[in-house]
């Protein structure tokens, strides 16, 4: 298991730097800097060029990267051009938010797509099943702003039983912050949830129509519930759980317009100013959490992988 887990580590290490240093590039690539943002439309060359010069922006972009790199490995991650504050603190403070939102939308999704799943599979072609099939392809094409936008019409404004706008932490109250998190949760557990059900209703299909354990099954009398819920599911989720892992990059990227939208203080909603403002410390280092975030789901899907089936951790 150890062996495994360094293998992988060992191969994650490539993505991370391509995906840092690709940010760092195309950050440099966009016009106006943060200099200009930070003196305004009237500064002068020699002002922007003593800035720059200040922060270091006018160092070679490999130079930068690179000193950019180092610090990172040792946990620091740059100063906000803007607010002369640690990016660090600034992702520690907002991280919360996103880790709540993220969660609460996974968990939603999966609440709801594996029932969604076993009933459809449990009779294919019938009337559960094209109803599970339309839902899950409705939700999947559906935008997760435009439902975001939709939910607010209607459970926020014509219903006021959910807080439209803005975040009310944990400690302030659990059902207050769930009122305040439902909506946002909702609309980015949409897309997952129609993802969980086709992908689970397909193994699900499959493990009862080529499973021979499941023959073994029916031979003894099981009812066929007992064989779905005992047998076809426990191996039908395996399929699930690389899904799980993979879908936290679309919910990390789902999570900044509904952020936007519903004025959630969250890294989605920062990275965005970060952007706009040319601040690329906030943003190489907003990016650079998602994307280990990103990493270490796939990693925790191969540790389930090799606890889950043996065989697995046997062929590595």
């Amino acid at each position: 298991m150890l062996g495994l887990i360094g293998r992988r580590l060992i191969q994650l290490i490539p993505i991370l730097l391509g995906v840092t240093f690709l940010t760092f590039l195309i950050l440099n690539l966009l016009p106006g800097n943060a200099a200009l943002a930070i003196l305004g439309q009237q500064a002068t060359n020699e002002s922007i060029a003593r800035l720059n010069h200040q922060l270091g922006l006018d160092r070679p972009l490999l130079v930068q990267y690179w000193s950019w790199l180092v610090n990172a490995v040792q946990g620091r991650l740059g100063f906000d051009f803007i607010n002369n504050q640690s990016v660090s603190s600034i992702i520690a403070n907002r991280i919360p938010v996103d880790i709540e939102l993220g969660l609460l939308s996974i968990v939603i999704a999966l609440v709801l797509a594996i029932p969604t799943a076993v009933a459809a599979a449990w009779r294919p072609g019938g009337i559960v099943d094209r109803v599970a099939s339309i839902l899950s392809m409705a939700t999947v094409s559906l935008p997760s702003f435009v439902l975001a936008l939709v939910l607010v019409l209607l459970f926020a404004i014509r219903i006021p039983a959910f807080q439209p706008t803005g975040f009310v932490p944990i400690n302030a109250g659990p059902l207050a912050n769930l009122r305040s998190l439902a909506l946002p949760a909702i609309s980015l557990a949409a897309f997952p949830f129609g993802l969980y059900v086709q992908v689970l209703r397909g193994d699900l299909i499959k493990q009862l129509t080529t499973g021979t354990y499941i023959e073994t099954a029916r031979m003894k009398g099981a009812s066929e519930w007992r064989i779905i819920l005992r047998h076809a599911l426990p191996n039908a989720l395996l399929g699930l759980v690389t899904v799980v892992a993979l879908n936290l990059g679309i919910i990390a990227g789902g999570s900044v317009l509904i952020e936007e939208i519903f004025a959630l203080p969250g890294m989605g909603q920062t990275l965005v100013i970060a952007i706009d403002a040319r601040n690329s410390p906030v943003v190489q280092g907003i990016v650079s959490v998602i994307a280990v975030v990103v990493v270490a789901a796939n990693l925790l899907a191969d540790i389930v992988y090799t606890l889950v089936d043996p065989r697995i951790r046997d062929a590595h």
